[in-house]
């Protein structure tokens, strides 16, 4: 196959295109949410036991990254395989545990095989599909229409539209059984203690931030000069105003003394409170790390230091954006 070049708002427009028939059919899978979904999900949530969930092709990667979702959250979920199913995976199932089918066509043999099997299991059968008349939505107690009018390909083959609709249908019952079972942060931080997630939820700002006495800091009189050398002292990116009990009246930072330096040829008479910035963001050392992150992050400009404030809201620290993602 010869690769054609074609331009660059050609490329922009195809893009576009594909995410706009991809949201459209997420859009009207929204409007036919109807009883059967709140039937499906309250059977989901009342089941103390595990989920499981299949499809194959394309169906199966999404039926295991909603299996992992269902998982993430506190639901115990199971991905099995149709085909490995027939061959002794069905040991996984306990009387009674549901199980998600997934299929756009809602004709895929390697399900339809399985519907009378785990039937004899007791298992209430809820269809992920793409048409509720379709062989598969009429044998399962359930059917859950994630609507495809087309594929988002030119030849409408590739499995685009489908997978991202199953998805979302997916995403859609994992987060209502979240409210359901009312999962707060504290729960969510149990099952991700490792990676950035989990070091976000479970350590307080306390835990990462660089703590006095080696933060630079002055007082708002004090000469520009010797702010300087007591950053460079002290490399952290900043210094600390504060008044004569601790409490912070501002912050200078590495980018402030660098646009006075290009600004100014003379920095004798200037002192700290004429450059600080006198209403700096700002975090509680007991704050979750996670909050302190959405914060250095948000508004118009990153900021990568944020003073840390204790008891009385004295100074106690101070937090690089380094120090909130670094791993120890």
């Amino acid at each position: 196959m010869d690769e054609v070049d074609i331009s660059g708002e050609d490329i922009k427009m195809q893009a576009r295109k594909t995410l706009e028939v991809e949201a459209a059919a997420i859009l009207e899978t929204a409007n036919r949410v109807d009883g059967q979904w709140v039937d499906a999900i309250r059977l989901l949530a009342a089941h103390g036991g595990k989920i499981i969930i299949s499809g194959i092709g394309k169906s199966g990667f999404i039926a295991q990254k909603i299996a992992a979702t269902l998982t993430s959250t506190g639901k115990q979920t199971v991905f099995l395989h149709p085909t490995e199913a027939l061959h002794g995976d069905l040991g996984i199932y306990s009387p009674g545990d549901p199980t998600l089918l997934i299929s756009r066509s809602g004709a895929t043999d390697e399900l339809l095989t399985l519907v009378p099997i785990l039937k004899s299991f007791h298992s209430p059968l809820i269809a992920i599909v793409g048409n509720r008349s379709s062989p598969l939505a009429v044998r399962c107690d359930y059917a859950l229409e994630a609507y495809v009018d087309r594929e988002a390909d030119p030849l409408d083959l590739i499995p685009t539209t489908s997978a991202i609709g199953a998805l979302a249908v997916g995403d859609a019952i994992a987060v209502v059984l979240m409210g359901m079972r009312k999962i707060c942060r504290e729960d969510f931080a149990k099952l991700h203690p490792g990676g950035q997630l989990g070091r976000s939820l479970l350590l307080r700002v306390a835990d990462v931030m660089q703590p006095m006495p080696a933060i630079p800091h002055a007082t708002p009189a004090t000469p520009i000069r010797e702010v300087l050398v007591r950053m460079t002292k002290n490399s952290l990116g900043a210094c600390c105003i504060v008044d004569g009990e601790m409490r912070l009246c501002g912050i200078i930072t590495d980018g402030d003394i660098r646009r006075l330096i290009q600004e100014t040829e003379n920095l004798r008479g200037i002192a700290a409170e004429d450059i600080m910035c006198r209403e700096p963001r700002k975090i509680h050392s007991e704050s979750q790390l996670g909050d302190a992150i959405r914060l250095m992050e948000s508004g118009k400009t990153q900021v990568n230091v944020l003073p840390v404030l204790g008891n009385g809201n004295r100074l106690a620290g101070l937090l690089r954006l380094h120090d909130a993602y670094r791993r120890n």
